[in-house]
């Protein structure tokens, strides 16, 4: 039934995905919304960001033809921030989370070898954005180098470009950081802390996150890998740094510095796109709606446990 709404490619499935996700963050977010003028106006940007992101997945897939001509990985994206509604609440890892699929719409967009230089500069510019906004974002600029490695192995020159994407940005920080606090750096422009303490998913409701989250992403990250051989050539590079991105994902939950769900977002968008290319080979309907209807119930059931 689920499934079979979002089977197609429509435009009232991106109106229910942003309505869905509008109202999550009204939930999530409701005393700083309506708090005083400062939080709301706070509040307001952070709504704005979170339904950028949902239109910059479906531009992401659609451009790039990452699945077929439906709405299933628009479907996930939105579940999976019903599952961590906490992604909704701090500016600096949406903005983060915003800046790192700038970088991934740029370097999955390798595969036209249209304008190299300039999306290689690109990623590297927007990363090292996500990183002052969130420093383990850093580690997606493995995705820059697993990206070379795929298309740019002859041109010595294009290894440079992304670390000067990475200079500009720094020497933009240097500009304003003396300008406004006449200083080169500050001590929070680089917040390097991590942590292994995982005693706050010490609870029945995370336990059961997780475990969905990650039985669910074993899965069909598997099956991604055996289908892999069968899409297209050209495509197949955007297809493993699908894979990879997910996986970085994973690690920069594994150490991030404060675990509260939010974490998770970097792992939204290659999960639903790895989902939709799941659900779309699947051929038993009920079988497609299991992990859908475990989607939607597991933060139901997360909030009783």
């Amino acid at each position: 039934m689920i499934t079979s709404i979002f089977s197609k490619s429509k435009p009232i499935n991106y109106i229910i995905v942003t309505v869905f996700v509008a109202l999550l963050f009204v939930i999530t977010n409701i005393n700083t919304l309506f708090g005083d003028l400062d939080s709301t106006l706070k509040a307001l940007v952070k709504l704005i960001v979170a339904l950028f992101l949902v239109f910059l997945i479906d531009f992401i897939i659609s451009k790039n033809n990452l699945t077929k001509k439906n709405s299933y990985a628009l479907m996930t994206f939105g579940l999976l921030f019903a599952m961590f509604p906490e992604a909704l609440r701090y500016s600096d890892i949406l903005f983060a989370n915003l800046f790192v699929l700038f970088a991934l719409r740029r370097i999955i967009s390798l595969h036209t070898n249209l304008h190299i230089k300039k999306k290689l500069f690109d990623a590297g510019f927007w990363l090292m954005l996500a990183t002052l906004f969130y420093f383990w974002a850093i580690l997606f600029f493995a995705l820059v180098i697993v990206a070379l490695i795929y298309h740019s192995q002859n041109d010595v020159k294009n290894t440079i470009i992304p670390f000067v994407g990475v200079a500009t940005v720094i020497v933009l920080l240097l500009v304003y950081n003396i300008i406004v606090h006449d200083n080169f750096i500050r001590p929070t422009n680089f917040q390097r802390f991590a942590s292994l303490d995982y005693t706050p998913y010490n609870s029945k409701g995370s336990v059961l996150k997780f475990t969905v989250l990650f039985a669910t992403f074993v899965w069909i990250l598997i099956y991604f890998f055996r289908i892999l051989p069968d899409k297209n050539k050209k495509l197949r590079p955007s297809y493993f740094l699908i894979a990879w991105s997910s996986i970085i994902a994973i690690l920069v939950a594994i150490i991030a510095p404060v675990k509260n769900g939010s974490e998770f977002i970097f792992l939204f968008a290659p999960f639903s796109i790895i989902m939709a290319n799941y659900i779309e080979v699947i051929s038993e309907r009920w079988f497609k709606e299991v992990f859908v209807v475990l989607l939607i119930i597991t933060p139901i059931l997360a909030l009783f446990l």
